[in-house]
């Protein structure tokens, strides 16, 4: 039997787990998932006979290379600053490795030795990143071989609340890891608008969040991502004059989000005793208090809204403007907002996500300008098998069938912008209800 490792069992495995255990069967396959939490790992695996549970401590080496030594390929979707370890084990050990995490400068020095021992680590292969890039190179290769000149690319990918579970004033609920939440755009972005670079910090990448239509969902806003430039060599689209990755959220999202970068409750810094400290003066932590004033009308003065506005029933909808008192002992101003939104954001077991992706695409072919929308809309079936853990799950799932049926001949560090990556995987994530629909105008 083939042996897989996975690292990881937490929201975004569980649809890979689904996957790997459905074809061990027949693929005589045996799925080892290591995490810190045994019991966590035992409610993803049930009784599976193709499954072993190994409780370990990531960060041990005694624990972490075993496992690794025994496997015939690694999968991981730990914290990204675990997969270094990994890739480390991986490449001392001769084995391939598979991650939905971004390639790193840590991971990028590694590659020759990579490619020396004739090794696939491929990278960002999940949904954005991962989705995102095959679906993209697929429509920039179709365009570019019928002689199409592309001279605007715009990508947009969200993961959202259904509307039928759509009930709280942020139209926000976490499906996937809260931490990379709270710090999302705390590096600014970096993209390229009709041939200038456009590099727009933290503090107002939030401001004036711009808005798309997606069709059968309607008005979506977006802030751009991190630096969308670093794609465009590997798009080969270094030479036009826009190019722009993005994340999409309902407007309400970004309006509230918006507020909290202001008020500073994303900001960096050290711990601090939140023992007998109420939310309120944590959340008014930058605000000059006028004692004849409501908390209300201190946070509305200061953000510049009325004490009746969206954006207080927002605040007060997280519970951070009342007298109330933390003691959660030594937090951080990241670690206290993720246990907010963990408890008032959490997703109910009834509840469904959703992803949505956009493609827009503007090339002249013939001397005729053509403008191509592809968009993907994927639903989620309950708080465990989300849209966000099917889409990042499959992709690794599905590539690591290929490369365990010696599907793959690929070797060095890769993320999947090839054709014989990203052709069977988006073939078989339409059999998962994960397809894009396409319109031209």
């Amino acid at each position: 039997m083939k042996q897989i490792l996975l690292f990881g069992a937490g929201k975004s495995a569980t649809v890979l787990i689904d996957y790997l255990l459905s074809n061990a069967p027949r693929q005589k396959w045996h799925v080892t998932v290591a995490d810190h939490d045994l019991m966590l790992i035992k409610s993803k695996i049930g009784k599976s006979y193709y499954a072993t549970p190994a409780a370990i401590d990531i960060t041990s080496d005694a624990a972490r290379q075993p496992l690794i030594a025994e496997a015939d390929l690694v999968l991981s979707l730990l914290p990204p600053a675990l997969h270094i370890v990994v890739a480390r084990d991986c490449l001392k050990l001769g084995k391939n490795l598979i991650t939905a995490s971004y390639i790193d400068p840590e991971i990028r020095q590694l590659a020759p030795d990579i490619e020396k021992a004739g090794l696939l680590f491929m990278y960002e292969m999940g949904l954005d990143p991962g989705i995102d890039h095959m679906s993209a190179m697929k429509l920039i290769h179709s365009i570019e071989k019928k002689g199409g000149q592309i001279y605007a690319f715009k990508s947009y990918c969200g993961g959202l609340v259904s509307p039928e579970s759509n009930d709280n004033p942020w139209q926000y609920k976490v499906s996937w890891n809260p931490r990379n939440i709270v710090l999302a755009g705390s590096s600014g972005a970096i993209y390229r608008e009709k041939g200038k670079i456009k590099d727009i910090p933290y503090e107002t990448l939030f401001d004036q969040a711009k808005t798309v239509m997606v069709p059968g969902i309607g008005k979506l806003a977006f802030y751009p991502n991190r630096d969308s430039l670093n794609y465009v060599e590997v798009y080969q689209l270094e030479n036009i004059p826009t190019f722009m990755r993005a994340t999409l959220r309902y407007p309400d999202f970004i309006e509230g989000w918006s507020a909290i970068v202001k008020l500073g409750l994303t900001a960096e810094g050290g711990p601090f005793n939140t023992d007998n400290m109420t939310y309120f003066k944590w959340a008014a932590q930058k605000v000059t208090l006028d004692k004849h004033l409501s908390n209300e009308e201190n946070i509305a003065g200061f953000l510049g809204v009325s004490s009746k506005s969206k954006l207080i029933r927002q605040l007060k909808f997280l519970g951070i403007l009342n007298g109330e008192m933390i003691n959660l002992g030594e937090q951080t101003n990241v670690s206290l907002l993720q246990h907010i939104l963990e408890t008032k954001l959490r997703m109910e077991p009834a509840d469904k996500d959703m992803i949505v992706m956009l493609h827009e695409i503007e090339f002249e072919r013939r001397n005729m300008a053509t403008r191509l929308h592809s968009y993907m809309i994927a639903q989620g079936e309950d708080n465990l098998r989300t849209a966000m853990a099917k889409t990042v799950g499959l992709p690794m799932g599905i590539l690591a069938k290929l490369m365990l049926s010696d599907k793959v001949e690929l070797t060095g560090l890769h993320i999947p912008v090839m054709p014989e990556i990203y052709n069977p995987v988006l073939r078989e994530l339409e059999d998962y209800d994960i397809r894009f629909e396409e319109s031209f105008e």
